[in-house]
């Protein structure tokens, strides 16, 4: 006897892929499935395949949206800082901190030579166009890259294309320790840095 038969450990093998998840916790999830009525398990693959087709990202900031509306066109935001951030969990825990008001710029990575990352390969080319051609003007650019090596090689290449435009750039400073994730800081201490931000050097 095949024990977990092919079909389960076909199901851990896809489910233990995602990040965090290894093969127990794959293995109880699985099982959890099997426990639930069929219906629930229609939900879960409905809602993933919508994921996967509905999602998009916005052109201008790269947000992941199920609309063509995102915070780029939202004329409640201050239309003048963009806050630039690596992916999507840095919006969202930027946002729960209900200190930032401006407009986003998602990287989609950091510049990482080791990894073969390189400035084309991530978004800065469209962030460069956004503050040459931007209506209202662009006054300020929020550096809100996790301070690792990568993010500050980032940074720095960022505020070197940018220093002919005349625009001010900040970066988040106080409560982020350097090496730390911006998306595991907690709301409080995030809050903070975005309100205290300083001069990027």
């Amino acid at each position: 006897m095949n024990f977990p038969p092919k079909i389960v450990e076909s199901a851990i093998e896809e489910i233990s892929k995602l990040p965090g998840i290894g093969k127990k916790t794959a293995l109880r999830l699985v099982l959890h499935l099997l426990k639930q009525e069929p219906i629930s398990t229609a939900h879960l693959t409905t809602a993933l395949n919508e994921l996967r087709e509905g999602v998009k990202y916005c052109d201008t900031c790269h947000i992941i949206s199920d609309t063509s509306d995102c915070t780029c066109r939202t004329i409640k935001r201050d239309l003048t800082t963009i806050c630039v951030v690596t992916d999507t969990p840095d919006v969202i825990a930027i946002e729960n901190t209900a200190q930032y008001r401006g407009l986003y710029h998602v990287l989609g990575g950091v510049i990482s030579p080791i990894e073969g990352i390189g400035p084309g390969d991530i978004h800065i080319d469209s962030l460069i166009a956004r503050v040459q051609n931007s209506e209202p003007k662009i006054e300020e650019v929020i550096l809100a890259i996790s301070p690792t090596m990568e993010g500050d090689t980032t940074a720095f290449y960022i505020t070197k294309k940018l220093k002919d435009f005349g625009v001010r750039i900040t970066s988040i400073a106080r409560g982020i320790p350097m090496g730390g994730e911006l998306e595991y800081t907690d709301e409080v201490t995030l809050g903070r840095s975005i309100m205290t931000r300083s001069d990027y050097k």
